[in-house]
């Protein structure tokens, strides 16, 4: 057995304590933790990414440190969590019991996120691993009254399995506690599609999961002032440059299920994320509104304008009219700065539960 981070020998290991999740298969719905998906995780850059994510609003906070060695974790790297939810989800499902320790093959995951599963795909997987195991993330989100910051890491260990000839048989991890139990509450869990991972840009990636978590399958969708998501992206990019981005993924629309649309209140950009009319995926619970986010900036968009997809922005799968009752209320911390000026214009607000 080679272990690509292990412990010596495996004194301490959590694998002995733990009874092994073993994979059975690796077709499972794709779900996403709703955490995850709302605030700044993972670096939205393929570059090696060691500058810390500093996050707060209101009472929650997440700070993110990659190390030097392996750079943070990114959004790509965060399918291997994807894919760990969607098993746990499907095993309960069917009344299997599960576990923080994964026992799993290589192939089942990466034909579970639609990679190849060749070796250079397993060698990027190995280096996801690492960048998930060395990633420390210290955070307010879920923890009890009397319990301020909670710190871990995406992967608490993890070994490959392999014969003497050197050909992998299997591979192990153990997830954090903090991640295993946002999956079990299955209210914390949404389902996404899996046109998901053909995403090819990380800000794409991102503005999916966004889309996702708040607009939902509200037919009116969700309305984001563009400087409230530079913040809540915690993207490194200027905000000139990252509301470029937005905009050339607007009109490109590469968003399964979603149509994106700009709109401009004065000198003020904000994005309308709607729904489009048919789904792939199942409804889940009502969204919620959002919080303000306070986050320092990370990664760098990688969004680019692909002439072969160019068209015009999709403005016509809804009458051509305002939103009666935008999200501005209850995305109040999102959007603060424009909702004394909704308010006096035309008495805004669907009123929603506000979560940071």
């Amino acid at each position: 057995m080679s272990g690509s981070s292990r412990q010596d020998g495996k004194h301490g290991s959590e694998r002995q304590r733990l009874d092994p999740f073993v994979v059975a298969t690796g077709d499972a719905s794709p779900r996403d933790q709703r955490d995850l998906m709302e605030r700044p995780f993972f670096s939205l850059s393929k570059t090696p990414r060691v500058k810390p994510i500093l996050y707060k609003a209101a009472d929650v906070e997440v700070q993110v440190l990659g190390m030097p060695e392996h750079g943070m974790a990114t959004i790509w790297d965060a399918d291997v969590l994807i894919w760990a939810a969607s098993q746990i989800v499907a095993a309960e499902n069917h009344g299997l019991r599960t576990s923080r320790f994964f026992r799993f093959t290589p192939y089942q995951l990466l034909r579970g996120v639609g990679r190849p599963t060749g070796n250079q795909q397993y060698l990027l997987l190995k280096a996801s691993l690492a960048r998930l195991q060395s990633t420390v993330i210290a955070t307010t989100i879920r923890n009890g009254v009397q319990w301020r910051r909670r710190q871990f890491s995406w992967i608490n260990e993890w070994e490959e399995m392999t014969t003497r000839e050197g050909r992998v048989e299997g591979m192990e991890f153990v997830l954090p506690e903090w991640f295993y139990n946002g999956v079990v509450d299955r209210s914390l869990v949404l389902t996404i599609d899996p046109d998901y991972f053909r995403l090819t840009g990380g800000i794409e990636r991102w503005l999916y999961r966004v889309a996702r978590k708040h607009a939902g399958h509200q037919r009116h969708g969700w309305l984001f002032e563009i400087t409230h998501l530079h913040a809540k992206s915690g993207s490194l990019a200027r905000i000139s440059d990252f509301a470029l981005d937005l905009r050339r993924i607007t009109v490109r629309q590469p968003l399964p299920g979603y149509c994106l649309s700009i709109e401009r209140e004065g000198r003020r950009e904000l994005l309308r994320i709607r729904p489009v009319q048919q789904f792939t995926v199942p409804v889940d619970e009502p969204v919620n509104g959002i919080g303000r986010s306070g986050a320092k900036g990370i990664g760098t968009s990688g969004a680019g304008l692909s002439a072969d997809r160019a068209h015009g922005p999709q403005l016509t799968l809804w009458p051509e009219t305002r939103n009666p009752a935008t999200n501005l209320d209850s995305n109040r911390e999102s959007n603060s700065s424009l909702l004394a000026r909704a308010k006096r214009g035309r008495g805004a607000g669907a009123v929603g539960r506000r979560t940071p």
